[in-house]
C-alpha cells in the first residue's frame, strides 16, 4: 500500500502550479503592456487636440507701411489687415492705428480705441488733437487727456521699425479702466 493520498497527484518532483496561471499571467502582462501603450499615445493626442482651447490669442508684428511717408509730429491713420490666431479659428481683420513720428524720429503708435467707452478718435487738425466724438473726450499729440471722460491717455501699441518698414503688434484694451488692461 502506498503513502499517496488517493486525491494527491502530484508530479515526480514535489513541485505544482495551478492549472492555467502562466496563461493568467501573461494576458494580465499583455493587457498592461496595451494599456501603457495606449496611454502613451493618447495622451499627447488628447493634449495637441484641448491645448488650443487654453492658449492666449497670438498676435503677429504687422506691417502697415514705410516710415519714410510719416510726417513729422502730424497724426498718421495707417490701416491694415492682420491674422488673428484664437484656439483654433483664424481669421482676417481690417484695423487701423494712429503713429506720430517724434521729432527725433521715434515712433509712438496709437490704439485707435478711446478709454474711455471705446469708441473710435480722430485727429483734428483745426484743434491740433485727438477727439472722440462719443462723450467729447481729447487727447493731446502724445497721447495724454485734454478734456472729457477719459480716465488714461491713450493706449500705445508695440511698434518696431525693420528695414525702413513700420511694424505694429495691434493689441485690444479694456476701455473704462484707469489703467491699461489687455484683452
Amino acid at each position: 500500500m502506498s503513502h499517496q493520498g488517493q486525491g494527491d497527484h502530484q508530479p515526480a518532483g514535489g513541485l505544482s502550479t495551478p492549472v492555467g496561471s502562466r496563461r493568467i499571467f501573461f494576458h494580465w502582462v499583455t493587457v498592461a503592456a496595451a494599456g501603457f501603450v495606449g496611454m502613451g499615445l493618447a495622451i499627447p493626442l488628447i493634449g495637441s487636440l484641448i491645448s488650443p482651447a487654453f492658449t492666449r490669442r497670438q498676435r503677429a508684428w504687422v506691417d502697415v507701411g514705410p516710415v519714410d511717408d510719416l510726417p513729422i509730429g502730424h497724426p498718421t491713420q495707417l490701416d491694415h489687415v492682420t491674422t488673428i490666431r484664437d484656439g483654433w479659428m483664424e481669421a482676417k481683420s481690417h484695423k487701423a492705428v494712429w503713429a506720430v513720428k517724434q521729432p527725433q524720429g521715434e515712433i509712438k503708435v496709437f490704439s485707435p480705441i478711446c478709454t474711455h467707452l471705446g469708441c473710435g478718435y480722430r485727429w483734428d487738425d483745426a484743434e491740433n488733437k485727438f477727439l472722440c466724438p462719443c462723450h467729447g473726450s481729447s487727447f493731446d499729440l502724445n497721447g495724454q487727456v485734454l478734456g472729457g471722460p477719459a480716465p488714461r491717455p491713450l493706449d500705445v501699441l508695440p511698434a518696431k521699425v525693420e528695414a525702413g518698414r513700420l511694424l505694429v503688434m495691434y493689441k485690444d484694451f479694456k476701455s473704462g479702466l484707469p489703467h491699461s488692461v489687455e484683452l
